[in-house]
């Protein structure tokens, strides 16, 4: 399994990519979705919600178990990914391209990341 090198990494299994204009996009890592197992519901949160980091903001749902989902940083949600809502098997086969789960305009940010090494590291510990 490799975590692509671009992105940051929450210790609750959230990635984060490159911000742009203010805005990243989130989803769950590939350790997280192997972990949960076949995933068949997702709750995103709404358009226009504020998240805030380290607090629950959604829920994902799979035939092993019902995982929250946290948000690695704090800002308003500026999109939410239906193709995920509507085919929740996309965060298993694509967790880093097509099965993103929401996008962040971002207002603050914990110190607490880690970078695709430390995150290998933090999951192989």
């Amino acid at each position: 399994m490799s975590n692509p090198q671009q992105l940051r990494y929450s210790k609750e299994h959230e990635w984060l990519s490159a911000v742009e204009d203010g805005v990243a996009t989130i989803g769950i890592t590939e350790h997280a979705a192997n972990a949960l197992g076949d995933v068949v519901f997702v709750q995103l949160p709404e358009v226009g919600d504020t998240v805030t980091a380290g607090e629950s903001c959604g829920e994902l749902e799979s035939t092993k178990s019902v995982s929250d989902l946290y948000a690695p940083v704090t800002g308003e949600v500026v999109a939410a990914n239906q193709d995920v809502v509507d085919d929740p098997s996309l965060v298993n086969s694509a967790p880093f391209e097509g099965g993103w789960l929401f996008k962040v305009r971002i207002t603050g940010e914990p110190d607490d990341l880690l970078t695709a090494d430390e995150y290998t590291a933090f999951t192989a510990g």
